[in-house]
């Protein structure tokens, strides 16, 4: 029996026939007929793969994210850092059993195809493209942020927040557009680039960390009760700045390690290496400089209080300087000048190869989508080089968009997070569906524990979500909301010639988003008076239990309205067209 769509004139196939979908053959996929990325060059090797992942990890987050989570949590930032590791880990190790079973491309938005249909995987894809889509210019402001200090007209304060002038938003928009001109140049140049700008940013960082502590470290910081402790800003400080002080964020590169799996040259070994290899090396370069950042700091900068060291910072460094470059500021306070010249270099290098490689990664969500047949099949088009360029058109004008309501790093990374970590969370829930309707598929890395690992990587992406804030979390909602209204318009002109939504599998997912936007609508997080909006019903306690139940409910729902085996093959076989150069 086939088990792909019948085609139709133009090339699209058309929706499957209940007959089709019922009599698929259940047989486990193979590489022969897994939907195909033959097209897309298998260049990358291991180190390639892990360079990739330490290279988008290793980014603006480690820049700001020092200050920003001492300003919430105090000392106790070191555990934001450890507690974001293990969070965004359980979620990396599921994808690590998903990218070695299925090696695709754009594989965070293609798995969903395979568990519920088009619905969910357009959903999910959406969310995911978007999130993506805003890390490459929150990048970019990262880097001229900093560069500021020397080129004074690329940002301004306003409100106290740097934002772009007109001179940097069109410098900005360059940038971009070279990242995506490099992109559609093929993989391996791509990864000769970034594997000599993983280098020189693990040398940068790790050389700020044994600086720190060789210059002015002072352990007494760190539970000193004079400043309020280990703990000053209580647990809520803690969990808050994982999700919105750049924590999380810090650490979201490890996906590349399942996004570029179809341009692997040995993805059983690669994938795993990439994932688990890349969160290890960066949680503990990550907690390694949060505790010389702590130690570093001078007394004057915490004359009131671990809440205000942005405003308070005294001792040889203006406001404006911190408000530019955290880390600079620091280093030319305790006398490290040629550190601090280090730093502002850097400051261009590492932020800039990160958003190379999200112009990179948005432009292969969008080919996985066309794969997929729920956006236009234009997009899954590549070039002779391999690399899908229409994709990387359009994320170029898409990723300059996000200047314009976001002109500042402190206003974008909060949205980004809460994207970003909600597109993680349907994989955990995936992985449990395969295992269930594809028990015999080859899976060269398999996680153990059952069900337990799954449930607790849903669970972290949930929370992180809700400990973004309600201020983050209906902005986000209403780009959902719109995404759901381009499928609209897109199911009304192309209808007959895309795949059928599945609606009655993927309809769960409006009840995740939905329950998710309540719960943190009724939440404390941020605390009432500080934001307005949100009820503040829920305290710490009240609002994890929650969240834990309600994180069980979704999985039994997603669970239950899942495809089931022959349907599951049916669509992992589908090979859409549109991958023609």
């Amino acid at each position: 029996m086939s088990t792909t769509a019948h085609a139709v004139p133009g090339g699209a196939p058309s929706r499957p026939s209940t007959t089709a979908r019922t009599n698929a053959s259940a047989a486990a996929p193979t590489s022969a007929t897994l939907a195909s990325d033959a097209r897309l060059k298998r260049h990358v090797g291991p180190i390639g793969l892990l360079f990739v992942a330490v290279g988008s990890i290793i980014g603006s987050g480690w820049l700001f994210g020092a200050l920003f989570a001492a300003e919430q949590a105090g000392p106790a930032a070191i555990l934001s850092w450890v507690f974001g590791a293990i969070m965004i880990l359980f979620i990396g190790l599921t994808y690590a059993e998903l990218g070695t079973m299925f090696p695709v491309s754009g594989g965070v938005a293609r798995y969903p195809h395979f568990a519920w249909g088009s619905f969910a995987s357009y959903t999910n894809g959406w969310i995911t493209w978007i999130a993506v889509a805003s890390v490459a210019p929150v990048e970019v402001e990262a880097a001229l942020q900093y560069a500021n200090n020397y080129i004074p007209w690329l940002q301004k304060l306003s409100d106290g927040v740097p934002v772009l002038t007109p001179g940097g938003f069109i410098v900005a928009l360059v940038l971009l557009a070279i990242f995506c001109v490099i992109n559609t140049l093929g993989i391996r140049l791509f990864t000769r680039i970034n594997n000599i700008a993983v280098w020189w940013k693990l040398g940068v960082i790790t050389l700020v960390v044994i600086a720190l502590f060789a210059v002015g470290y002072h352990p007494g910081h760190l539970n000193n009760p004079k400043f309020g402790g280990f703990v000053p800003l209580g647990w809520s400080g803690v969990f808050s700045a994982i999700a919105t002080a750049g924590v999380v964020f810090s650490y979201f590169g490890f996906r590349q390690g399942v996004e570029l799996a179809g341009e692997t040259d040995n993805p059983q070994r690669n994938i795993p290496l990439a994932i688990i290899g890349s969160l290890v090396l960066c949680g503990i370069v990550y907690v390694l400089l949060q505790i010389a950042f702590l130690g570093t700091l001078p007394d004057a900068a915490l004359v009131d209080g671990w809440a205000h060291i942005g405003t308070a910072f005294k001792g040889g460094v203006s406001q404006h300087d911190l408000a530019f470059g955290p880390m600079a500021a620091l280093a030319g306070t305790i006398g490290l000048s040629w550190l601090m010249l280090l730093l502002y270099i850097d400051a261009f290098i590492s932020p800039a190869d990160t958003g190379f490689i999200y112009t990179m990664l948005t432009s292969r969500i969008s080919y996985a989508m066309g794969r997929n047949g729920n956006a236009p099949k234009g997009l899954s088009k590549v070039n002779r080089f391999g690399a899908p360029w229409i994709s990387a058109i359009l994320a170029f004008f898409i990723c300059g968009l996000f200047l314009l309501p976001f002109p500042g790093w402190q206003k974008l990374v909060g949205f980004v997070t809460s994207a970003t970590v909600l597109s993680f969370g349907t994989g955990p829930l995936i992985l449990m569906i395969l295992r269930k309707e594809l028990p015999d598929q080859k899976r060269p890395f398999r996680l153990g524990g059952g069900w337990i690992i799954p449930y607790l990587a849903f669970l972290s992406s949930n929370l992180i979500v809700y400990w973004s804030g309600w201020d983050v979390d209906w902005k986000l909602m209403v780009v959902v909301v719109i995404g759901f209204v381009l499928l609209w318009i897109h199911e009304a002109i192309n209808g007959k010639n895309t795949p059928a939504l599945d609606f009655r599998h993927g309809w769960w997912m409006l009840v995740w988003l939905a329950g998710l936007t309540i719960l943190s609508w009724i939440g404390n997080f941020p605390a009432v008076g500080k934001h307005a909006g949100n009820l503040g019903w829920l305290t710490l306690v009240t609002s994890a239990v929650l969240i834990a139940l309600f994180s069980v409910f979704i999985m039994w729902l997603a669970y239950a309205t899942r495809l089931h085996s022959a349907e599951v093959v049916a669509r992992i076989s589908q090979k859409w067209t549109g991958e023609e150069t």
